[in-house]
C-alpha cells in the first residue's frame, strides 16, 4: 500500500495584497492530510475520511474529481485498478490549504505504490496540476507550502517568485474558524473595485502592506517573535482597511489578543473562514484556544515552522 501526506497552510502576511504583486508569507502548519493507495481488481474507488466542515466535501466533490484526473494524467498513470483513501488530522475547510494538502498526499501515495521515486520538486509539480481542478489557474503557493513545509516568501508576477525561509524552531499557533464559508472571488473583486475607486487611499495602504511583509520576513528569520506578533496586528488593521475582515474575525482576533496572543489577524480569503494567533508558549496556546472555544467556534492548535 502506498502512503503519502501533505501539510496544511496558513498565510501569515498579506492575503489579498498578494493578488496585486505585494509580497506575502505563507507557512505550512503541523497538521496533514494523508492518502493511502492500494491496488484493486479493476475500476477506481475513492474514500474521503478527512474531518471537515459540514458540506465542504460535498461542495468540492466535482472539483475533487477533476483534480484527481489531473494528477493521474500528470503522472502518466491509468485511473483504474486503484483505491485511494484520504484521512489525516487536517480539518478540511476554507483557508487551510485543504485541497493542496490532498493533492500532495495523493501524488506521494501514488509515487510510493507505483515505485516512481518522485522527488519533492516532482511532487510539487504534480500537485500544482491537481490544484487546477479546484482553482483553475492556482498561484502555486499552497501546493508549495504543502509539499515542502516551512515558510515561503511569495511574490505574484509574470513569473512567480517563491523563496523558502526558515524558522529557528517550530512555533505554536491557534487558528479560529468562524464557520462561515467565504466567497473569496467576491472578496478579491471587492478589493479591486475599491482600489480603482479610491486609488490614493489604497496606494498608501498597499505601500504599508509591502513594508509589513519585508519587516515580517526579517523578524521571522531573526526569530524575533514579539516583532512578528506586532506586525501581524498591523497587517490585520490593513486588511480591515481594505474591508476584507468581518465582525466574527475581528471578535476572534480581539479574543486571542486579550488572552495573551502576541499577535493575531485574519488569514485567507476573509469575510469568514479563519483567523490565526501567534502563541509561542504552550500555556498561552491553551488559554487562547479555550477562550475561542467558549465563544462557540472551532479551533485548531498547531505549529508553524515544521
Amino acid at each position: 500500500m502506498g502512503q503519502g501526506s501533505g501539510f496544511g497552510k496558513v498565510i501569515l502576511f498579506n492575503e489579498h495584497f498578494v493578488v496585486h504583486g505585494v509580497p506575502a508569507i505563507v507557512a505550512a502548519i503541523g497538521m496533514r492530510t494523508t492518502a493511502a493507495v492500494s491496488r484493486i481488481s479493476g475500476g477506481f474507488e475513492y474514500e474521503d475520511n478527512r474531518p471537515a466542515t459540514p458540506k465542504y466535501k460535498e461542495d468540492k466533490l466535482s472539483q475533487q474529481k477533476d483534480s484527481i484526473d489531473n494528477i493521474f494524467n500528470a503522472m502518466n498513470l491509468e485511473k483504474k485498478g486503484v483505491r485511494i483513501v484520504l484521512g489525516g488530522d487536517l480539518y478540511a475547510a476554507s483557508g487551510v490549504g485543504a485541497s493542496a494538502a490532498s493533492c500532495v498526499a495523493i501524488a506521494r501515495a501514488l509515487s510510493d505504490e507505483f515505485d516512481l521515486n518522485y522527488s519533492d520538486d516532482a511532487i510539487n509539480r504534480v500537485a500544482y496540476e491537481g490544484e487546477k481542478g479546484y482553482h483553475g489557474v492556482p498561484s502555486g503557493i499552497d501546493n508549495t507550502a504543502s509539499t515542502y513545509g516551512g515558510l515561503i516568501w511569495f511574490i505574484k508576477g509574470k513569473e512567480n517568485i517563491m523563496e523558502r525561509m526558515h524558522l529557528a524552531r517550530p512555533v505554536n499557533i491557534v487558528m479560529g474558524n468562524t464557520g462561515k464559508v467565504a466567497d473569496t472571488m467576491a472578496a478579491v473583486a471587492g478589493v479591486k473595485e475599491r482600489k480603482g475607486k479610491y486609488p490614493e487611499k489604497y496606494d498608501n495602504i498597499f505601500k504599508s502592506a509591502e513594508e509589513v511583509a519585508f519587516k515580517g520576513r526579517k523578524a521571522l528569520e531573526s526569530f524575533d517573535l514579539e516583532a512578528v506578533g506586532k506586525l501581524m496586528n498591523e497587517n490585520h488593521k490593513l486588511l480591515q482597511e481594505i474591508e476584507v475582515s468581518n465582525d466574527d474575525l475581528d471578535g476572534l482576533v480581539n479574543t486571542a489578543r486579550e488572552n495573551g496572543a502576541i499577535g493575531a489577524k485574519m488569514t485567507g480569503g476573509g469575510l469568514g473562514g479563519y483567523m490565526v494567533a501567534l502563541t509561542p508558549e504552550k500555556s498561552v496556546q491553551e488559554k487562547v484556544a479555550s477562550a475561542i472555544k467558549k465563544k462557540g467556534f472551532r479551533v485548531l492548535k498547531t505549529t508553524i515552522g515544521i
